[in-house]
């Protein structure tokens, strides 16, 4: 990817699109410092960037919580020299029929899926702009793209994120950081399993059909795999991709086409 090795963060990388996240940029040529909640996922997944050949830090942190994301930044900028690449993938999907939603389900919805991507950005984007580079990639959804039943919390969260995106897209593009979203559709994750047990109760569906369901969301009748996604972030994270800014790149098989 560059001929200097480039540093990255990724949030939410112990499992799923995070974790292929920084396993792809690792593989790409790109140092690395993973995020989640979750110590031992994360131990496990840096010694596995490390055995690629890539430095790798790995760092617990709750990024809904301002202090710890100050924590955080403290604690990468001690372990890489910069940092060129920013994936806020860190995020949680909640459902709910809207006339009886609960209060905190909306609350949390917004701290994890749009509070915690304002704080995380607040605390890389300085030095990026300092630097004359940088790469912010947020992992948005197609529900930022479009609403759906029983996702109004999820929905309003992950538009929110795209708007994000896009204000910082103009605002710090004369930098030279670049501010992009992936919108997934529903990939083959631990949260799409949640989803499908959510569907479950909701709708009144087996399994099967809610499984069913999903995969019929994307007119390719599957569901995306973590690499795929992942494929996406590394060609927006590239020094070639300098001219892509304030775009969101649907990976759903054509579910969406906007």
């Amino acid at each position: 990817m560059a001929t200097v090795a480039r540093c990255a963060v990724v949030t939410g990388a112990s499992r799923g699109i995070g974790r292929s996240v920084a396993l792809a940029l690792a593989e790409a040529g790109v140092d690395v410092a993973v995020t989640a909640r979750t110590t031992s996922e994360l131990e496990e997944l840096a010694e596995r960037i490390r055995g690629m050949g890539r430095r790798a830090h790995a760092v617990a942190c709750d990024v809904t919580d301002q202090a710890e994301v100050q924590r955080l930044a403290e604690s990468v900028y001690q372990a890489l020299p910069r940092v060129d690449i920013l994936v806020n993938n860190a995020g949680a999907s909640g459902s709910s029929k809207f006339i009886t939603h609960d209060d905190e389900l909306w609350h949390r919805m917004i701290a994890i899926n749009l509070t915690s991507v304002y704080y995380v950005t607040k605390a890389f984007a300085p030095s990026m702009v300092r630097q004359r580079y940088g790469r912010i990639i947020m992992m948005a959804s197609v529900a930022a793209r479009t609403g759906a039943r029983y996702i109004a919390a999820y929905a309003a969260s992950k538009h929110g994120l795209l708007g994000l995106t896009r204000s910082l897209a103009v605002e710090l593009g004369s930098s030279g950081v670049t501010v992009n979203a992936i919108c997934p559709g529903y990939v083959d994750t631990p949260m799409t399993a949640r989803t499908v047990t959510n569907m479950m109760s909701l709708a009144n569906m087996t399994r099967e059909e809610a499984m069913l369901a999903l995969e019929r969301m994307n007119p390719q009748q599957r569901l995306v795999s973590p690499e795929e996604v992942a494929r996406v972030a590394v060609f927006l994270a590239a020094e070639a991709s300098s001219g892509i800014n304030g775009q969101a790149f649907n990976v759903d098989g054509g579910a969406i086409m906007s």
